[in-house]
């Protein structure tokens, strides 16, 4: 869904100047809400670089797929939107459990 939107409206030109940055950042979101814990500003980097690294790999493999099935490609972006929705989802009632405890 998300890939033929941006084929129609921007072309194969823009495809990994804007999926890319979007990819990268849900799965910065998805690490952030599900396993992130606090490091150290350097040991973050590094887990944010290779979290780059990982990205772009998917990336290269979300293309790879895409020509070899003869362009239906593979739902990265909404996996990772989903993704982010349920361990937000998860995270806020965490949250309101953690809450609830406390008034009690």
């Amino acid at each position: 869904m998300v890939y033929d939107f941006i084929m129609q409206h921007y072309g194969v030109e823009q495809l990994f100047n804007i999926l890319y940055p979007v990819n990268f950042v849900l799965a910065a979101l998805a690490y952030k809400l599900g396993f992130a814990k606090k490091l150290p500003i350097l040991k973050s980097i590094i887990v944010y670089i290779l979290l780059a690294i990982g990205i772009f790999v998917l990336y290269i493999l979300f293309i790879v797929w895409s020509v070899a099935s003869g362009g239906s490609p593979l739902p990265l972006t909404e996996s990772l939107f989903i993704i982010c929705l349920v361990l937000a989802i998860y995270r806020i009632r965490l949250h309101l459990q953690r809450k609830g405890r406390k008034t009690t």
